[in-house]
């Protein structure tokens, strides 16, 4: 099995676009969430707030006449991927030996109701010819293979907010097992669409704070739901000889990956988090590690009551006594939950630590709730040397991802 290192990093986020506007918001502590009920008609909706990638062009990286054929969460993927690639001082086109595995919550979810509406007022001759290939949830797994060239394995993976950190889990398997050589791995995710903030309020999992500040709180006792965003992160993933062979150099080494299922419930985790708690497991057995050597954790974080509770008790039951010792900040504080995207932009925040030495913030977090009790890293970065980090991801269904990342 051949070591897995990151060699790029393309990211599209609330924050900014590139790594460098992704790294510069953690740093500073900028909440990039904001008021869109005068954007988006969100009559008879409370969640009034979101994560938007408002400074995201698709023109500066997609031909005009490709990126109209492509839903939005796509046009993000491609970008995202291009991004890694400058990044990484990569050229991938024309090679069976790379790979892409890009995963997505929903899919262009706005693509069809767009065209919904269309066929009750216009008919069925009105709906678009591109609306089954723009919607498919492999969309952005494809459109990355057809921009770039890339000719080896792709495949979209669709596990709901877990879907990002299993695809780049997935191709760290086809890296370490040399089926491949390197792999284009992330998520996207685009969905602030009236239906879809209607779909989540009924359910009562977004937050209807219209404080855009501290509207997403996770781990504080006032934490009353997510927040929704949206955006895309890409991981140009290489095995180390072929990294070397090019002179590239590493941003981190991706060690491990485990995934769970709970077989509980299709939205709420178990109590006492023990899906999560494999999957961290598993993931530290595969990099050959173990809890001692954690220095910081990426939560999945969502904000939400149930998830922060299971979540700390799953941290607890993984690291004994130590976990009081090893800070746990969720990225989601500063730009929501990225759904489908979530566990790739946050693999951004796990390297971030990485290579800065600073870890980043749960910067609304105010409030101690007895049940959430660990070291939350409130308020603004922290300066610590990190070596290990697990980046969380659970998507409803009880589908657990964790991925361990490693200093080189």
């Amino acid at each position: 099995m051949r070591k897995v290192w990151v060699t790029g990093l393309g990211l599209v986020t609330p924050l900014g676009v590139g790594r460098d506007a992704f790294f510069s918001g953690l740093r500073e502590g900028r909440v990039a969430i904001r008021r869109v009920d005068t954007d988006i008609d969100l009559s008879g909706i409370k969640a009034c707030v979101a994560g938007v990638a408002s400074s995201f062009d698709p023109l500066a990286l997609i031909p005009p006449k490709r990126a109209r054929r492509m839903g939005r969460a796509t046009q993000m993927a491609v970008a995202a991927a291009r991004l890694a690639c400058e990044d990484g001082e990569f050229h991938p086109e024309g090679t069976e030996r790379g790979a892409v595995a890009v995963g997505t919550g929903i899919g262009a979810m706005e693509a069809l109701v767009e065209n919904h509406k269309v066929l009750l007022s216009r008919g069925a001759d009105r709906v678009s010819p591109l609306l089954a290939p723009v919607m498919m949830p492999n969309a952005p797994a494809a459109e990355v293979s057809i921009e770039l060239g890339i000719k080896g394995p792709s495949v979209g993976v669709v596990t709901a907010c877990a879907a990002g950190a299993h695809a780049i889990g997935i191709a760290w398997g086809w890296v370490r097992s040399g089926l491949v050589d390197w792999a284009l791995a992330g998520g996207a995710e685009s969905v602030l669409i009236p239906l879809v903030f209607a779909a989540f309020d009924r359910m009562g999992a977004l937050s209807r704070n219209p404080d855009p500040a501290f509207a997403s709180r996770p781990f504080d006792a006032q934490r009353d739901g997510f927040v929704l965003g949206e955006g895309a992160g890409i991981l140009l993933l290489e095995s180390e000889e072929h990294a070397r062979a090019r002179g590239a150099e590493p941003l981190a080494e991706l060690a491990g990956f485990g995934q769970s299922s709970d077989a509980f419930h299709i939205t709420a985790p178990p109590e006492d988090g023990e899906g999560a708690r494999r999957a961290m497991a598993e993931a530290l057995v595969a990099a050959g590690l173990s809890p001692d050597d954690v220095d910081y954790i990426n939560a999945h974080g969502t904000s939400t009551p149930l998830n922060d509770r299971a979540e700390t008790r799953a941290i607890k039951a993984l690291l004994g006594t130590r976990a009081y010792e090893v800070p746990v900040s969720s990225t989601k504080s500063q730009i929501g939950h990225l759904l489908g995207a979530a566990g790739a932009v946050e693999a951004g925040a796990a390297i971030f630590a990485i290579l800065e030495g600073l870890i980043p913030a749960t910067v609304t977090w105010r409030n101690r709730d007895p049940e959430c009790d660990l070291d939350y890293v409130p308020g603004e970065v922290r300066p610590s040397r990190v070596r290990t980090v697990l980046s969380n991801s659970f998507g409803f269904g009880g589908q657990n991802a964790c991925l361990v990342f490693r200093a080189v």
